[in-house]
């Protein structure tokens, strides 16, 4: 059997940025929330914000943690499995992973340890400083990290430059390359994205803590701001994704049409909500679509026609059905939390939403929607840029490294895979501890935790809270 190095390279890659990828949405949504639990703290004097604000800065620093580690050997690969890829884009790498570190990650860790460890070291002002920045640094990491992948998707601000007879992109205009044509669309969408996974956790977890009726009006609290903040984000995203797809039919139209099934070039073209893309006969089969929505969409009229991918060369089409899937999965998940966000918020008034057990247990679900959303997004994105590694000027299969044969790349695959499974159980171990504790630092963990919970919700014989319980 040979073993293909570019596969394998792809599949570890993709292994490693999806795994990593749990973690940095969370800790930008988390520290979001933070900034605004310890902000209302401050401003109402109220000490129930306060509390809050301890407990979710223990769940952010778990997160964090995990993140910084994973990150670490996503960049590794870059030198071993992609060193052709590595010596191309060098340059504009090296610049935007240097002005992470700078900008972003010494931020970030330099104040983690007044955010966790100074709440009674620190003055109240100091320490909600130290919790702003956090939050920043958060925020910049992806700023970095989103215009370097958008340098790939558009690359902008460079030149082709001959070293040693091998060819390499070198940097001729930093603020192109920073605000080349996809970067400022996709951060937006990618931060919108954080901030409703952000918000879905802390939904989930007091949704939860509601339905066991614990914790009181801490556990109200967090789920009312939780929701609101969810649902504004959810609102938002729509139109950060329109404003990102005429950017796609722009700059990537063959990706555009992969996304859509759109096999011919055609004026009041259709926008497909579901189907199967079938290459074979050119066509996307038991599709329903919208006739004339997409050209709309894209060019703001019905007869405008729309680039179909009969108008690229078979080899530089991307993957049709998978990247056809991948974007109406994660469309039709965002669609769904905003949906659960929408309602949730509009039960808030009266309180409605803390009676509502249908909704409460589909909120401690939605936080799966949320992660699920995220990962096909990405995924979508990179699977539509095939087959090209940068976008029109290096191909993937020509980027990997000569040296290194397929059965190391798998050898590793199976290392990192069993390390990744240990980290994962380690880190939902670590979050069960801390969820079964939860804010009141006096109480005793209690049985069945938050691990146990989806078993719990199903069962009918739950009952409801009683006036007790709704009561603390």
């Amino acid at each position: 059997m040979t073993l293909d190095p570019v596969v394998l390279a792809r599949v570890q890659f993709a292994l490693t940025v999806m795994f990593h990828y749990l973690f940095p949405p969370l800790s930008i949504g988390l520290g979001a929330l933070l900034v605004m639990m310890e902000g209302a703290y401050h401003w109402t004097g109220d000490e129930e914000w306060e509390r809050l604000a301890r407990f979710w800065t223990k769940v952010f620093a778990v997160n964090f943690a995990l993140g910084v580690a994973t990150g670490i050997v996503m960049e590794f690969q870059f030198g071993t499995n992609w060193s052709t890829y590595s010596r191309f884009v060098g340059d504009v790498f090296g610049s935007a992973l240097a002005a992470e570190g700078v900008f972003a990650f010494f931020l970030e860790s330099g104040f983690l340890a007044v955010l966790v460890f100074g709440w009674d070291r620190v003055s109240k002002r100091a320490h909600f400083f130290a919790t702003v920045m956090v939050a920043l640094g958060a925020t910049f990491s992806a700023v970095w990290i989103v215009i370097a992948n958008s340098w790939q998707q558009t690359p902008a601000g460079f030149a082709l430059v001959a070293h040693h007879g091998v060819m390499r992109a070198e940097i001729t205009d930093f603020w192109a390359m920073v605000f080349n044509p996809s970067s400022v669309q996709r951060l937006v969408h990618v931060m919108l994205g954080a901030y409703a996974t952000g918000a879905a956790f802390v939904a989930s977890v007091s949704a939860y803590y509601v339905l066991k009726g614990r914790h009181g009006n801490l556990a109200r609290k967090s789920l009312a701001l939780s929701v609101l903040f969810g649902a504004a984000a959810c609102l938002a995203i729509p139109a950060s994704g329109d404003t990102q797809a005429r950017t796609v039919a722009r700059t990537q139209p063959a990706k555009l049409a992969a996304f859509e099934g759109l096999y011919r070039t055609q004026a009041r073209a259709p926008l497909s909500l579901i189907g199967w893309p079938d290459d074979a006969r050119r066509e996307t089969r038991f599709g329903v679509a919208i006739p004339g929505l997409l050209s709309f969409l894209v060019h703001g009229r019905v007869d405008a026609p729309v680039t179909g991918l009969d108008a690229f060369k078979a080899e530089d089409l991307p993957p049709v059905a998978a990247s056809f899937l991948l974007y109406h999965a994660m469309v039709a998940l965002g669609v769904l939390l905003a949906a659960l966000f929408a309602v949730s918020a509009w039960r808030l008034r009266g309180g409605r939403l803390f009676g509502d057990r249908l909704l409460l247990r589909a909120l401690v679900a939605g936080v799966g929607a949320a992660t699920a959303a995220n990962q096909l997004g990405w995924c979508a994105a990179e699977v539509g840029r095939q087959p090209w590694i940068v976008y029109g000027l290096l191909r993937t299969k020509d980027a990997v490294s000569p040296s290194v044969p397929g059965r190391d790349i798998l050898a590793s695959i199976v290392m990192f895979g069993v390390v990744y499974a240990l980290l994962f159980v380690l880190w939902l171990g670590l979050l069960d501890a801390k969820i079964r504790r939860g804010p009141e630092e006096a109480e005793a963990p209690r049985p069945g935790g938050f691990l146990g919970a989806a078993a719990e919700l199903a069962d009918p014989s739950g009952g409801s809270l009683t006036g007790e319980e709704e009561g603390r």
